[in-house]
């Protein structure tokens, strides 16, 4: 238990840093963000006043002259003095006026006019009417400049924040244009970042560690609590369940018995132990009855284990890959035995001899007429006289209603196949319609004529009738298993899906051919339990060279 305690704490309380932790996360991006954006939108508004300030009540028709001529005059000088007197009164880094070239040369501002401080006028800074800006403006910057300076509406502002080789700035500008409306340059006023950046490296910071301090003594708080109204409780119930287990592996049930641990917290952990306590005195009746039974089911389980492979024993499970034919067969029983049985074996060098069968039923007593029945058609088959599948399958009907107080019954279909020509004698009783490939051509059901099922009706006779097998046709036979198949809509397989199903791939060797049928009738049961045994054969006529 201390183990389990241990780790209780610790996943609650790792839970709840990393909580607190995300939280503090998200508060301090949340927090970010609004303080951004509050301090963009306070350098907006007072840069915005900066360059009101410093455009109005300027000659700019004066000003239009100056840039024409390049030369100072009266208009020009009072710009530069009312420029200088804002910036050097002011918390801004840059002030200028300048007009955007048209000009994809690195050369692509002129400066018109700038706001100068006595430092700056002492450190040579003074860029003068006409000077081109060199390399300070980049391509894509001036770009910008110069489609605002084209495209913008009288008193619009252009918010540009930038990273220049002294530090980060934001630039508010303004185009300002003569008495008739026309643009003369573009009027850019450039504050810098230093203090949001200097904030913003210490603001996430700061409510990183104010989250770990208040995670750490919620944690500690937590765990305290813990320990009082979950841990120590659970402890006492889990102390009572190690003890009740420990008895209960042993073999004195009678003594077994749950210590009641007296919870009173009063909430779902006292719940739990009272459940605990009953739920253990009714564990004590099942295991009392359990051992009984269990002795039982394992006896029985072991007989039908041994029946189950006295069953598969009895089918021929190494099937024939010869040049004139190849065979194969399968058999799936609904229950640990079933019912069904299929067969396969030479009555003389030229002579195969097909059957498959169902027993009336499932399980046990399916099973144990089964072995009677493929017994019973196998000898007289192999009888020294040459009997027909119609006498072999009218002497085995006489057999096997001696005795039939169940009344049990039997259908079966049994084939004889000519390995010379191809050429199957066969006769039913009662069974599935077998069906026939031919070279080139898809699976057909042949309407076969049926005689009455066996161990049915003594004396019955039936009838041979001939499937005449072309080199590389294929014969398939099955039990109602397949076209009985039943989905969970209580929907059945049927002889049509059955013959689509062969049709899929016609042209398959027999065992992928059984296989594909088995595929299409899971896929159409889906989820239901498997109502019937299921057995299939198919035998590929190749003839022989």
């Amino acid at each position: 238990m201390e183990k389990t305690k241990k780790k209780l704490s610790r996943s609650l309380s790792l839970a709840v840093e990393i909580f607190t932790v995300l939280l503090s996360i998200c508060l301090g991006i949340v927090g970010y963000q609004t303080y951004y954006k509050g301090m963009i939108q306070k350098y907006k508004e007072y840069e915005r006043t900066i360059l009101k300030l410093a455009s109005q009540k300027i000659d700019w028709d004066g000003i239009e002259e100056a840039i024409a001529s390049g030369k100072e005059n009266a208009a020009h000088k009072a710009l530069s003095e009312r420029l200088d007197f804002v910036k050097s009164n002011s918390a801004i880094a840059w002030l200028y006026l300048i007009e955007p070239l048209n000009d994809s040369s690195i050369d692509n501002m002129k400066y018109i006019c700038t706001g100068n401080t006595q430092k700056d006028y002492e450190e040579g800074m003074t860029d003068r009417l006409g000077d081109l800006t060199g390399n300070e403006f980049p391509a894509d910057v001036a770009k910008q400049y110069l489609d605002f300076f084209k495209n913008s509406a009288p008193g619009e502002y252009w918010y540009y924040p930038n990273k220049t080789e002294w530090g980060s700035v934001y630039t508010t500008s303004i185009v300002v244009r003569n008495s008739a409306g026309k643009a003369l340059g573009v009027m850019s006023v450039d504050i810098n970042m230093f203090d949001i950046d200097a904030t913003m490296r210490v603001y996430p910071l700061s409510i990183l560690v104010a989250g770990l301090v208040f995670a750490a003594a919620f944690v500690l708080i937590l765990i305290l609590w813990l320990n009082r109204r979950v841990i120590h409780p659970l402890k006492s119930l889990q102390n009572s369940a190690v003890d009740f287990v420990s008895k209960a592996s042993g073999e004195d049930v009678e003594s077994l018995n749950f210590k009641d641990p007296n919870i009173k917290t009063q909430d779902e952990i006292q719940s739990l132990s009272s459940a605990l306590v009953t739920m253990a005195s009714e564990t004590k009746e099942y295991m009392q009855k359990l051992i009984h039974e269990t002795s039982e089911r394992e006896r029985i389980s072991a007989d039908l284990n041994v029946a189950t492979q006295i069953q598969s024993d009895m089918l021929p499970h190494e099937f024939p890959q010869r040049e004139d034919f190849v065979l194969y067969a399968s058999m799936n029983p609904a229950k640990e035995v079933g019912g069904d049985f299929y067969d396969f074996f030479f009555i003389d060098d030229d002579h195969l001899a097909l059957v498959i069968a169902d027993v009336s039923g499932k399980g046990v007593p399916a099973a144990l007429f089964m072995v009677i029945a493929k017994t019973i058609i196998k000898n007289r088959a192999l009888s020294e006289k040459a009997l027909s599948p119609a006498q072999v399958l009218h002497e085995a009907n006489d057999q096997l209603c001696e005795g039939n107080d169940a009344g049990l019954f039997v259908t079966a279909w049994m084939g004889i196949l000519d390995l010379n020509t191809g050429l199957v004698t066969a006769a039913n009783a009662g069974h599935e319609f077998p069906a026939v490939r031919q070279p080139g051509k898809d699976f057909e059901l042949v309407k076969d004529k049926h005689g009455l099922v066996l161990a049915g009706i003594e004396g019955s006779t039936y009838t041979d009738y001939e499937i005449a097998l072309e080199k590389g046709a294929t014969l398939f036979v099955y039990t109602d298993g397949v076209p009985e198949a039943t989905n969970a809509a209580n929907e059945l397989f049927e002889f049509e899906r059955t013959v689509k199903a062969l049709n899929v791939n016609p042209a398959a060797e027999p065992k992928d051919l059984l296989g594909v049928v088995r595929g299409e009738v899971d896929k159409f049961v889906g989820e239901a339990p498997q109502f019937d045994d299921l057995t299939m054969l198919a035998i590929k006529f190749n003839g022989r060279k």
